[in-house]
């Protein structure tokens, strides 16, 4: 087999990206799709692929084979089904909603990319349904912060027949999302996992797109006590078809990593990170800190201001609060009072308009807040909780903070500039306020053996992006060796 280019659509403008992530859309490359489906191709004459998309994986199973193979496929977008690689004698695809109305049988053989559709583009009426949906089906509750591709997962695997295969591509937070546990556990508990496949961010299958692909390779049988763990350094290399269609052979493989892991461990863990000792560590981050999420204003655009509207506005300085709101506006280590100036001449929004308290306005303020209320701003979600409505979160200034969402800086920042973050950072409280403790703080956290942690507590994105839920970041470990050399101090030694 020859090394091939990859098949894939990427969107060129910010409006084509949006509408395939409303419709949870991205082509699986060629190398890719090739490899999973060798495995579910061995001993069955029809595969299934719920979305098939562009057709990559029938279009891979005429590359591979010279089986008399039929493949079957359903799909909700129009555009996609009128491909003419679906004119082929062999495939029979259908507008159908695999969720709500699958076919009324079981296959051997299932592969699928699902769509990609977060929680969040997920409306009221379809995260219940969905909710009841998976809780029949697995027995457990999972979180409402499941994506769209967990339920076809968890379809496709209550339609596969005994020792059927199921071949699925899918984003990293399946592994990681707090509803990674109970999903987790119940394919563990009645399912083999047989292979994950991870990818190192220079052979992302996505390239520019903000996802970190694992392949998981399942198998409709007694669970077995050991996986394989695998990690694809090069594209387009064929180690990884050669690997899978040798039925999981030990071969002499340049561009493939191979671990043997427990079962166990790599769930606990999750299949989607390095393998990790469960021996436990000392120290972690809520032993010297305490985190919180930023201010969460529900409507940036009007609470958020620059210091050029707050004078237009005539909002006087005891309704403003100096605050910092995106991480890309800050791309140092330490942020200053000089930063935040510059991000004022900059025409950067720095001014956190914040009542809390008052209960007279200036006129200034109520006719503001009245354009706030003719924009429907009471009834925003988030908003609508509050009592008033324009009521504003409130925190002490965190001495350091920490970027929600990051790539290979992602980083702590020492607060020097003595601000409130939004949303975009989280809040780190020291137990120590003195200085001296806070800035060894800094140094360790900062330290990239500390940072290494991240990958253990975070949900992992394209392009080497880490996000970290405040739950999460408390538990971020911290070895030992570096609690040792910053001089940390904390109730553990207590």
């Amino acid at each position: 087999m020859n090394k091939i280019k990859t098949h894939q659509i990427l969107p060129t403008v910010w409006a084509d990206r949006e509408v395939l992530r409303d419709k949870g859309q991205f082509w699986t490359p060629r190398w890719v799709a090739e490899a999973m489906t060798a495995y579910v191709a061995n001993d069955t004459d029809l595969i299934f692929d719920p979305a098939t998309g562009r057709g990559a994986f029938f279009e891979a199973l005429l590359n591979i084979t010279k089986k008399d193979i039929s493949f079957l496929g359903t799909d909700i977008d129009d555009e996609v089904l009128l491909d003419k690689i679906y004119d082929h004698e062999k495939v029979f695809v259908e507008k159908r909603d695999f969720i709500r109305n699958p076919p009324q049988r079981k296959f051997k053989a299932i592969i699928a990319n699902p769509p990609y559709i977060r929680h969040h583009r997920i409306d009221e009426e379809t995260k219940f349904f969905l909710k009841q949906f998976s809780a029949n089906i697995t027995g457990k509750a999972i979180d409402g912060r499941a994506g769209y591709h967990v339920y076809f997962l968890i379809q496709a695997l209550n339609l596969l027949e005994p020792n059927g295969k199921l071949a699925f591509i899918m984003p990293a937070d399946t592994c990681e999302g707090r509803f990674a546990k109970n999903l987790w556990q119940w394919i563990s508990e009645y399912f083999c996992i047989e292979c994950a496949i991870t990818f190192d961010e220079k052979a992302t299958p996505f390239p520019n797109v903000d996802v970190n692909a694992i392949v998981f390779l399942i198998k409709n049988c007694k669970p077995e006590g050991n996986l394989f763990w695998v990690k694809a350094n090069i594209a387009y290399s064929t180690d990884l078809f050669d690997f899978i269609s040798s039925g999981f052979k030990y071969q002499d493989f340049k561009t493939i990593d191979i671990k043997v892991r427990s079962l166990k461990e790599a769930i606990t863990t999750g299949l989607s990170r390095p393998q990790q000792n469960h021996n436990g560590f000392k120290f972690y981050l809520n032993d010297f800190a305490n985190v919180m999420r930023g201010i969460a204003t529900g409507a940036n655009n009007f609470f958020f201001l620059t210091s050029q509207q707050a004078r237009e506005l005539n909002i006087p300085k005891e309704f403003l609060k100096r605050a910092v709101g995106r991480t890309r506006d800050v791309n140092t280590n330490v942020l200053t009072a000089q930063n935040i100036e510059q991000l004022d001449r900059n025409n950067r929004p720095t001014f956190l308009f914040s009542i809390n308290g008052q209960n007279t306005f200036p006129n200034a303020v109520s006719s503001y807040l009245k354009v706030g209320e003719k924009l429907g701003l009471p009834n925003r979600s988030l908003i609508k909780q509050r009592t008033p409505w324009y009521k504003m979160e409130t925190r002490k200034i965190p001495p350091i903070l920490f970027t929600y969402l990051g790539r290979r800086n992602t980083r702590f920042i020492m607060n020097e500039a003595e601000v409130l973050p939004l949303t975009g950072f989280l809040c780190v409280y020291p137990i120590y306020e003195d200085k001296k403790h806070i800035e060894n703080l800094w140094q360790a956290l900062n330290h990239p053996d500390t940072l290494g942690n991240l990958k253990f507590i975070g949900k992992s994105y394209g392009s080497g992006a880490i996000k970290v839920e405040p739950s999460n970041l408390n538990k971020l470990p911290i070895p030992e060796h570096i609690v040792q050399q910053f001089n940390l101090e904390c109730s553990n030694m207590l």
